[in-house]
């Protein structure tokens, strides 16, 4: 089994990397997206939405660490990807899921699916610009508007030479809606022979199974599930007990304190509210504390609140 810490735009920075790889049951971590159009970026872009790549491309319990690309045009992207190995990315990802309409305008992500051929263009080039001895590999959903390209978009990116392929389980058009079609994973490994990881509506370790079994791999990618109870792969791995509320909030303390020293103004603060979002989720003590802790500013109050 091999588990993933999904490429979560806005949310997975490289302190939420670095907490969940640390608590443990990862095997790599993805970046959230860098951007790419018609430019070769200078590399303070990578360093910032990676800055692992100092230590190696390593978080600090020397969890690998992979760059995330999203873009449209193939040799850009080839450029960009060679930057990210050369800085230490443990190999490139090519974003072909993201649902975000202002990144569907501009002909990224997921409004792709609709091109099979397109797909086919950029992983060939990635993949022919990359070193062998580095991954290539694409995170996709199952479409756009619907499901017909499903097994054409996974045949055109193994064909141009990736590693393996991630799937969520739903089209853009279905967003986060539950539940995902993990069975759907099912039916493209059988048009393919690409190492496929399933991803999509895995909360607990039983439903980690029940995906497992539906979509006929052993490899997932966690995502808000891990947000939500940030044991998860633990859980997963290892069964190990969920973690209980006095447990998750030691961890929310030590994400708060991160601003007491940051030159970052109110980024911190900010985060800690996007991860009550999921928190709320699986602890009703989130959406009790989330009730006074979104009116607050300042870091200094939130580790007080949590601290009591």
């Amino acid at each position: 089994m091999q588990i993933v810490l999904a490429p979560m735009q806005g949310v997975v920075d490289h302190l939420m990397r670095d907490m969940l790889s640390t608590i443990g049951g990862f095997d790599l971590c993805v970046t959230e997206f860098v951007r790419v159009v018609n430019t070769k970026l200078p590399d303070k872009v990578f360093y910032r939405l990676c800055p692992e790549l100092k230590d190696g491309g390593y978080t600090s319990n020397k969890t690998k660490v992979k760059v995330q690309l999203l873009g449209q045009d193939p040799e850009y992207l080839a450029i960009n990807a060679l930057t990210a190995i050369r800085l230490g990315s443990h190999g490139v990802d090519l974003n072909f899921g993201c649902p975000a309409k202002t990144v569907n305008k501009s002909k990224g992500g997921a409004v792709l699916l609709q091109y099979p051929e397109q797909l086919y263009r950029i992983v060939k080039a990635v993949r022919e610009a990359v070193p062998a001895e580095h991954e290539v590999t694409a995170k996709i959903r199952l479409g756009f508007e619907d499901t017909h390209l499903a097994i054409e978009n996974a045949q055109a990116i193994e064909s141009a030479g990736a590693s393996s392929l991630v799937v969520h389980a739903r089209t853009k058009k279905d967003g986060y809606k539950p539940p995902a079609y993990w069975d759907w994973i099912a039916k493209i490994r059988q048009h393919t022979t690409l190492p496929i990881i399933a991803n999509g509506e895995i909360w607990s370790a039983q439903d980690a199974e029940n995906c497992i079994v539906q979509s006929d791999t052993p490899h997932i990618m966690l995502g808000r599930g891990a947000l939500a109870l940030p044991n998860l792969a633990n859980t997963i791995r290892y069964g190990e007990q969920a973690y209980n509320w006095e447990q998750v909030k030691s961890l929310l303390v030590k994400y708060s304190g991160y601003e007491i020293y940051s030159e970052k103004g109110l980024y911190y603060p900010n985060r800690i509210k996007q991860w009550f979002s999921y928190l709320k989720l699986q602890y009703p003590e989130a959406s009790e504390m989330f009730v006074e802790l979104r009116r607050m500013r300042d870091a200094r109050d939130i580790v007080n609140l949590l601290k009591h």
